[in-house]
């Protein structure tokens, strides 16, 4: 068994950032997928979608749910997951270094790969001295 990743992002941001993680490693796991929550959605509905994709996702050692924005209506979801039953551990600021983390390091535990994330998210970002 295995983490599910989920990425609950605006719009197709998570699926353009699996894409682009493919075409970098050459592959993904399949316990992967993207949710988009588009504007104006109905909160209810995706909820109902995000909790179903998790479900689908999780083999029994749960879901790391990545979110492109804290406090935005994608990462508002995701605080939700847990309060219907589902073992999720939920990770903010998604960018392409911290997914690329994720999928590198994709056998550790739940806990062990939410800080990887929160990790690999942070030192992917430089600032040019140049």
């Amino acid at each position: 068994m295995s983490v599910g990743i989920l990425l609950l992002t605006h719009e197709a941001m998570g699926t353009a950032l699996i894409a682009t993680a493919r075409h970098i490693l050459g592959r993904v796991p399949p316990a992967l997928a993207a949710c988009a929550i588009p504007p104006g959605s109905d909160v209810d509905a995706a909820l109902r979608d995000a909790a179903a994709r998790v479900r689908e996702l999780d083999s029994g050692d749960g879901v790391l749910v990545l979110t492109d924005v804290y406090g935005a209506t994608p990462s508002n979801i995701a605080q939700k997951l847990p309060g219907l039953g589902l073992d999720i551990q939920r990770v903010s600021g998604l960018n392409l270094p911290m997914l690329l983390r994720v999928l590198n390091y994709a056998e550790q535990p739940l806990q062990e790969l939410a800080q990887t994330a929160a990790s690999g998210g942070r030192s992917g970002i430089l600032v040019d001295h140049a």
